[in-house]
């Protein structure tokens, strides 16, 4: 017996957020499928970044690494990324008493003093690549950071 046909308009091509969406999905599989715990694509204005992200369990002896949900994070590719040049510990303010550096909305110069690394001992200001708007803090005060890893986004300024 065939199936009966659907009458009415054909299916509407995606918007970009249904794409968006779609590209989420897909990477998503595929981190589960190979086993990764990150991919990163870009395509024409869209770009997409799926993390795995791993929560420690409490101490017990029988107690492993738990597996939380998949985080997504969808950046315009106008912004500009500010990444750790080497690995330590991520602090916003010179001191545990002294106020940020940057917040998120603050117009920054290229080469104002965005963070501070600590590596081996040593406070390593991280300075502004571009002048613009801090679009986006990536990081939390005192964690640790790695090489490369992206610590801020800033919306360059014309």
């Amino acid at each position: 017996m065939a199936k009966p046909r659907r009458s009415g308009p054909p299916a509407a091509a995606p918007t970009g957020d249904e794409r968006t969406v779609e590209l989420t999905r897909r990477l998503a599989a595929l981190l589960g499928e190979l086993s990764l715990s990150e991919v990163e694509v870009e395509s024409g204005d869209i770009r997409v970044r799926v993390q795995r992200v791993v929560a420690l369990a409490p101490a017990t002896p029988a107690a492993a690494a738990d597996e939380r949900p998949l985080v997504a994070d969808t950046v315009s590719p106008a912004l500009v990324t500010v990444e750790a040049p080497m690995v330590g510990t991520f602090y916003r303010a010179s001191s545990p008493t002294a106020d940020p550096y940057v917040q998120e909305g603050d117009v920054v110069k290229e080469g104002q003093v965005l963070c501070i690394i600590e590596a081996m001992k040593l406070m390593n200001e991280i300075e502004s690549k571009v002048g613009g708007r801090i679009a986006r803090i990536l990081v939390e005060n005192g964690h640790a950071v790695e090489y490369g890893q992206p610590l801020f986004l800033i919306d360059p300024q014309p």
